[in-house]
């Protein structure tokens, strides 16, 4: 009973952010023991993701919002998201020891 009301509420998040930015497509990334996550990217840029408790929750959520999924976060798909300031100084932080955002 819990896997389908966190199914459709996964599904309902899907669909309330695919509307909220003209449409999405996603991929889902197997996170090992922590679940599987959801990254969404929206016809306008935009993009978020959300982690749900198993792959499989995760692909039923997708499959019942309708986006288009991608087996890969790559080519056409990775170009589609925006990024500004944040992503770029969040990144470097990151990866070249710059800044933290926190």
């Amino acid at each position: 009973m819990a896997d389908i009301k966190q199914t459709a509420k996964l599904a309902k998040q899907i669909s309330s952010f695919a509307e909220a930015h003209g449409g999405a497509e996603g991929q889902i990334a197997y996170l090992g023991q922590m679940g599987a996550r959801i990254v969404l990217v929206g016809e306008d840029g935009e993009w978020g993701d959300l982690v749900a408790p198993t792959y499989a929750l995760a692909e039923e959520a997708v499959k019942q919002s309708g986006i288009t999924v991608h087996e890969d976060f790559d080519g056409d798909f990775a170009n589609k998201v925006r990024t500004g300031p944040y992503e770029w100084t969040r990144m470097a932080g990151i990866q070249l020891g710059g800044p933290s955002n926190g």
